[in-house]
């Protein structure tokens, strides 16, 4: 099981990059938004979903990590350099926490959910979970409810009742403007 960061602090494509964590305590979202605006990279990074490539990190791109509190998923959505969403990436998670310098991070339990500006959706790496269960990195337990959240999170995507996707971009706009990063400061 891998612990990822909020920060990236050790994503070595990323030149420069501005980063801030918001936490927040609204009937809507309890938990913690992270944004990651990157500036400079040594390359773009790109994915193929369906045949259909895409960018998902290059020069003005900004990512929103939502850590929903008491929940074992996180959300992150990728936003293009012209603020239009490339995809929400949905990690499910044994557990998440807060570092002592107030860094969100999540115990990676292998399972994700792609949801596309399309409304395709596509659940990702059931094998690597598989791998992970028969060599001993997580245990059936694990295992199981990595399964049902991803059962109960596809069930309410499908439903139109996953609220990250109006959050996300709700978020998105209040934290430009607390923060003052569309005016070029971030």
């Amino acid at each position: 099981m891998k612990r990822k960061f909020s920060d990236r602090a050790n994503w070595r494509r990323i030149l420069k990059k501005s980063y801030a964590c918001i936490p927040m305590d609204e009937p809507a979202f309890r938990g913690f938004v992270t944004l990651y605006r990157i500036h400079e990279l040594r390359d773009p990074l790109w994915k193929e979903y369906n045949g259909r490539k895409m960018c998902l990190a290059d020069r003005g791109y900004l990512w929103m990590q939502h850590f929903p509190r008491g929940e074992h998923f996180v959300v992150t959505t990728m936003f293009d350099d012209k603020g239009q969403v490339v995809q929400w990436y949905i990690d499910i998670c044994k557990v998440q926490g807060l570092t002592d310098q107030q860094v969100p991070w999540f115990d990676d339990l292998f399972l994700d959910i792609v949801v596309l500006p399309t409304g395709e959706k596509l659940l990702l790496d059931e094998d690597e979970l598989e791998e992970a269960l028969d060599d001993g990195q997580i245990t059936a337990r694990d295992s199981a409810m990595a399964q049902k959240t991803a059962t109960r999170l596809m069930d309410l995507i499908n439903q139109n009742k996953f609220p990250y996707f109006d959050l996300s971009l709700t978020h998105r706009r209040q934290m430009l403007d607390k923060l003052g990063w569309e005016k070029g400061n971030g």
